[in-house]
C-alpha cells in the first residue's frame, strides 16, 4: 500500500491515511531529523494543520510505501530521503503513544498486530 504525498496536503491528511492502514500506530512530523533508534525532541514536534510545503526540505512529490512489511526504520528514512520529511512511527500503548525507537526494526505490520493484541488482552476480550 503507498500513500501519496503533495505540496498541498496538510501534516494531518497524511497522518489519517496512515492511520486508517495502521490503527495502532501513527505518524509524527518533526521540524528535525532523528538518528535511528533515537527518539524526538517534543519541541520539534510540527502543528497537524501545517502544509507540507512549509517543513519539508525537498520540493519534490510522490508516493511512499506504507506496506505492512516494511520496518519503521525504513518509512522514516523514506520520509526524510525521498520527500524531505522528519516522521516518528509511535505504537498505541494503554492511553499512550510511544515511539518505536527501540522497535523501529519491526515491521509496520508487527507493530500494529502486538498494538492491538496488546489492547484485546487489556480489555480482557
Amino acid at each position: 500500500m503507498k500513500i501519496y504525498i503533495s505540496e498541498d496536503d496538510l501534516v494531518c491528511s497524511i497522518q489519517t491515511d496512515f492511520s486508517k492502514r495502521y490503527p495502532s500506530l501513527k505518524l509524527e512530523f518533526y521540524s528535525q531529523p532523528h538518528e535511528h533508534a533515537k527518539t524526538c525532541v517534543a519541541m520539534e514536534k510540527v502543528s497537524p494543520q501545517t502544509s507540507i510545503d512549509h517543513i519539508r526540505m525537498l520540493h519534490t512529490f510522490g508516493w511512499i510505501d506504507i506496506s505492512e512489511d516494511r520496518t519503521a526504520a525504513e518509512l522514516e528514512l523514506d520520509f526524510r530521503h525521498n520527500m524531505g520529511l522528519n516522521v516518528q512511527v509511535f505504537v498505541k500503548s494503554g492511553d499512550r503513544w510511544i515511539e518505536t525507537a527501540v522497535t523501529d526494526d519491526w515491521s509496520l505490520g508487527k507493530l500494529n498486530r502486538a498494538a492491538t493484541e496488546a489492547a484485546q488482552i487489556e480489555l480482557g476480550t
